[in-house]
């Protein structure tokens, strides 16, 4: 098998670190590279800089560089809000985003510079993490700071599958700082199970079966050109069987959004 060498943007971001991690582990499958803005925290997170691209996806040179020689990507970027001023006891908090790091500039130009990169270097395949809500514009992520932010994220995903580029959109639901593997995990379509999840359960799923998920997609052919969400059955579930097969689980999922 030709290894291939893969990209993984946003590789310090609590999600794209652990995908980083496991792509590393694969030594004979995958030459995984990082794209980050802060050699600082690569330093901390990994202990090393190697192998590691610094820059800012909004600058499309930034992500030219990182691509070259590369497979495929790995989109993990994401604007992120900041709370508002100092908040008032007993009331919600208000955030923000900086200037250059608002959703339209981040979610949607920052990830069209990586999917043109992308096309440029004749790239096989692009994995896109994104969010559940898309198909609520009402949503209340998109209140955030009024940055629209799941608006800007479909914005890219459907300039994505207009690429030509093959494609792997997942749309996790809320994520988990929990242990991965020992979950069953559910897949479905435009937030049918965000709107009504199977036995009430919730819509959430640890950052390590997202992880998992985005590796076994750049491993498996039933993952290619399919967009889902994705939530997991909470661990201590009676009915839950642990997903170990992932071709069986992508081959439930759709082309499109």
């Amino acid at each position: 098998m030709k290894m291939r060498k893969i990209l993984v943007s946003g590789a310090t971001g609590r999600t794209g670190a652990i995908v980083l991690q496991k792509l590393r582990e694969l030594k004979t499958e995958f030459i995984p590279l990082g794209l980050a803005r802060s050699a600082e925290k690569a330093q901390e997170q990994f202990a090393t800089t190697a192998e590691f691209f610094f820059g800012d996806v909004t600058q499309p040179d930034s992500v030219k560089l990182a691509l070259l020689g590369c497979q495929g990507l790995v989109i993990l970027t994401s604007a992120t809000p900041k709370i508002k001023g100092q908040p008032i006891p007993g009331e919600r908090p208000e955030f923000e985003f900086s200037a250059n790091g608002t959703p339209e500039i981040v979610d949607w130009l920052g990830q069209k510079n990586q999917i043109d990169a992308a096309k440029a270097a004749g790239i096989e395949h692009i994995v896109l993490v994104g969010s559940m809500g898309g198909t609520n514009e009402n949503h209340p992520l998109n209140r955030l700071g009024n940055g629209n932010i799941l608006i800007w994220k479909r914005k890219a995903e459907e300039y994505l599958i207009n690429s030509g580029i093959d494609y792997t959109i997942i749309h996790p639901g809320g994520l988990l700082d929990a242990p991965g593997g020992v979950r069953e995990l559910l897949v479905g379509k435009n937030d049918q199970l965000l709107n009504n999840p199977p036995g009430g359960i919730p819509t959430s799923i640890p950052r390590a079966d997202v992880a998992e998920v985005v590796v076994q997609s750049l491993r498996l052919a039933e993952a290619r050109n399919k967009s889902f969400d994705i939530i997991s059955k909470p661990e201590d579930d009676p009915t839950a069987v642990v997903t170990h097969d992932f071709a069986a689980l992508f081959a439930q999922t759709t082309p499109g959004l």
